[in-house]
């Protein structure tokens, strides 16, 4: 599933593609990927108007055209984005292009459908926002410990839920979480000071090196490299890895490195 930093390589791929360039001309190819708008609609919204810097907040990725509407968009657990030539062949699961000035073409590809575009005026992406917590790249460490307290739930949860704190997933929640040597399902209101400066440290480390490499890098040294592993262990202490679903998500941690109480 891409998480913020995926989602900030798709930004980036909007940015040299498009920023700058007039929409010539909009095609959509599968409409199931567009939420409250029609196809008709996008088009007319779009075409003509020129594409701004583009920004990102959590997993959203908001595209911006000046005085006009934003469009948004979300990548579900299999969407990306392509910058292409208008003649390049096209993928199966190509749902969405925007052929602009110059020769480029953005095409949204997404083969499962779970999430999509969205268009929306300035009103409408500030009531999303406010519904998200703050960005997991921007955050400060005060911020932070806010968004954590009083919150009884699970850490791993807590962490995942993007109206406390927006762009984590299940990849990176594990990863962070095993860095830091905390359980997954420990309550994030047994945290101590101490444990959420750490955790907030582990987490800045963590989201710098995988926007670098523009996903959840699977490396050797890294729990992500080994969680899909038949007989998983540790990358650290070489103990087994244990595996369990925490609200539907299917959790990685070591008993050593993440022993309970911690």
């Amino acid at each position: 599933m891409p998480e913020l930093p995926d989602v900030e390589g798709f930004r980036r791929v909007l940015e040299s593609c498009a920023r700058g360039r007039v929409v010539r001309r909009v095609d959509v190819r599968d409409t199931g990927v567009l939420h409250g708008v029609s196809a008709r609609r996008l088009r007319g919204a779009l075409e003509g108007r020129r594409f701004g810097k583009p920004e990102r907040h959590g997993k959203w990725l908001l595209a911006r055209t000046g005085d006009g509407p934003t469009l948004m968009l979300h990548f579900g657990m299999t969407g990306r984005l392509i910058c292409a030539d208008p003649d390049d062949a096209l993928d199966p699961h190509d749902r969405v292009l925007f052929t602009l000035a110059g020769g480029r073409q953005v095409r949204y590809r997404d083969q499962r459908k779970l999430q999509g575009l969205w268009l929306a005026d300035d009103s409408a992406v500030a009531r999303l926002l406010e519904r998200q917590g703050p960005d997991a790249m921007a955050v400060s460490c005060e911020e932070f410990e806010t968004a954590l307290a009083g919150r009884r739930g699970h850490i791993k949860t807590t962490l995942t839920d993007q109206s406390v704190l927006a762009g984590l997933g299940n990849l990176l929640a594990d990863e962070i979480l095993w860095l830091a040597g905390l359980r997954p399902d420990r309550r994030a209101s047994d945290l101590s000071p101490a444990d959420r400066r750490r955790l907030y440290t582990r987490m800045r480390r963590t989201l710098r090196a995988a926007v670098a490499a523009g996903c959840v890098p699977p490396r050797d040294s890294w729990l992500t490299g080994h969680r899909d592993d038949p007989d998983p262990v540790c990358p650290r202490c070489g103990s087994p890895l244990r595996r369990t679903r925490m609200s539907g998500r299917g959790t990685v941690w070591c008993p050593r490195c993440q022993p309970s109480g911690s």
